[in-house]
C-alpha cells in the first residue's frame, strides 16, 4: 500500500503525452519558435563530427532513435529536455540551426560513416565546401523519418521536470557536473540562468578567483558562484551533512529557481561587494595559498581560501561594511593558523574540508 500511495502521489506531479512526429514537422516547430533547443547549450554539448555523421546515417538507414523529451512551458513552447544533440545535428544538417544571436550556423557536412562511406562530403542541400548533396528523394525520405516525442505537460511541477532531466542526462556526454546544472537551470528558468551568468561574469570576481582557461571553459566559475550563493548562509549544523558537494549543488538548483527578484538582487549585492573587496585587497592572489615564511603566494586557486575568505566575508554582506585591511588581516590569520598552514592537509573530500574551512572563515570575519 505504501508503494501504491507513492506512485499515486508522483503520477499527479507529472503529466505526459507521447506521439511520433516527422523530422519535417519538428523542423517547422523550430522555425516557428515553438520549440526551444536552447542555443546556449551548443557551448555545453560537444558532439564530434563523427558522432553527428552517425546520427545522419542512422536516419537515412531508418535505424530507430531514442525518444526526444520536451517540457511544455507556460507559453506552450516545447523546451527540449533530452535530445538537444540530436535535434541540433538534424537542424544544422538541414541548414536551419541558429546561434544564440539568432544568426544561421553553417550547414553540417558529413564525414564518411561506418556503413555509408559515400556520405563523406555530403550535405543536405548544395553547400559551399560539400562534395555533393542529398537527392530530392533522399531529402524527402530524411524529412519524413519519424522521431518519438515524449511531452512533459505544463501541469507538471518543476521538481518533476528537474527529476526527469537529471535522470535522462546524468549518464550523457556532458563534460562536467556544472554543465548539467546549467542545462537544468536553463530548462527550469532562463531568467535565473542568465542571472547566474551575469554574476559569474563580474570582473573583480573573475580576477579574484583567477581560474585557468580550462576551468573557465568547463564553467567552473559558475559552480563557484553557486557555492557562494548556497553556502554563505548555510547553518553551521547543516555543513556536516552536505555530503557530495556536486550532488548538493544540483539539488539546490530548485532553490535558486524559486528565488524572487528581491532575493536575487540581495544575493547579487552580497556577491559583488564581497569579490570587489577581495579583489581590492589582493587581486588575483587572494584565492591562492599564502606562505607566511616567504611572504609569497603559491600555487593556483585554493578551495580553502575560497571557503574561508569568500564565504566568511559573504556571510556578512551586503549589510556590513568591512575594509581592505579587514580582508588582509583575515587572510594572514588563515594561513598562519596551524590547521591551514602550507603543507597541512585539510581533508581530501570537499565536505570534510568545509566542516573546518567555512566555520573558521566565519570566525575570521566575525572577529
Amino acid at each position: 500500500m505504501a508503494l501504491e500511495s507513492e506512485l499515486a502521489t508522483y503520477r499527479q506531479r507529472i503529466t505526459t503525452d507521447s506521439y511520433p512526429m516527422s523530422i519535417s514537422e519538428i523542423a517547422n516547430l523550430y522555425r516557428d519558435g515553438e520549440m526551444d533547443i536552447h542555443p546556449e547549450f551548443q557551448r555545453i554539448f560537444r558532439w564530434r563530427a563523427d558522432q553527428r555523421t552517425k546520427l545522419i546515417e542512422s536516419i537515412l538507414l531508418g535505424i530507430p532513435l531514442p525518444s526526444i523529451f520536451v517540457a511544455q512551458n507556460e507559453d506552450g513552447i516545447w523546451d527540449v529536455v533530452d535530445g538537444v544533440q540530436r535535434l541540433s545535428t538534424i537542424f544544422q544538417f538541414m541548414g536551419i540551426l541558429q546561434s544564440e544571436q539568432g544568426s544561421p550556423l553553417p550547414p553540417f557536412i558529413c564525414e564518411a560513416a561506418p556503413f555509408l562511406k559515400s556520405l563523406e562530403g555530403v550535405s543536405y542541400e548544395p553547400t559551399p565546401g560539400a562534395r555533393s548533396s542529398l537527392t530530392r528523394a533522399q531529402q524527402l525520405d530524411f524529412k519524413r523519418a519519424r522521431l518519438d516525442v515524449k511531452i512533459i505537460k505544463r501541469e507538471s511541477d518543476n521538481r518533476a521536470k528537474y527529476d526527469v532531466f537529471q535522470r535522462l542526462n546524468s549518464l550523457g556526454s556532458l563534460a562536467t557536473p556544472q554543465e548539467l546544472r546549467n542545462c537544468l537551470l536553463v530548462s527550469l528558468s532562463r531568467k535565473h540562468f542568465e542571472w547566474l551568468q551575469e554574476i559569474s561574469s563580474f570582473s573583480p570576481y573573475l580576477d579574484a578567483v583567477n581560474l585557468p582557461g580550462r576551468l573557465l571553459e568547463e564553467q567552473y566559475h559558475l559552480e563557484l558562484a553557486l557555492r557562494f550563493v548556497f553556502l554563505r548562509n548555510l547553518p553551521e549544523e547543516q555543513i556536516s551533512g552536505i555530503g557530495n558537494i556536486g550532488e548538493f549543488l544540483s539539488a539546490q538548483i530548485l532553490t535558486l529557481v524559486e528565488m524572487d527578484d528581491a532575493t536575487l538582487a540581495a544575493e547579487k549585492a552580497a556577491f559583488e561587494e564581497s569579490f570587489a573587496l577581495l579583489d581590492a585587497a589582493f587581486a588575483s592572489d587572494v584565492m591562492r595559498k599564502w606562505n607566511p615564511t616567504t611572504g609569497r603566494s603559491e600555487g593556483a586557486f585554493s578551495s580553502t581560501a575560497f571557503e574561508a575568505l569568500a564565504l566568511g566575508l559573504g556571510r556578512l554582506m551586503p549589510n556590513e561594511h568591512l575594509s581592505v585591511e579587514d580582508v588582509k588581516a583575515a587572510r594572514t590569520a588563515l594561513w598562519r593558523h596551524p590547521d591551514f598552514a602550507p603543507g597541512h592537509a585539510t581533508g581530501v573530500r570537499a565536505d570534510q574540508r568545509m566542516k573546518k574551512t567555512i566555520p573558521f572563515g566565519r570566525q575570521l570575519f566575525k572577529a
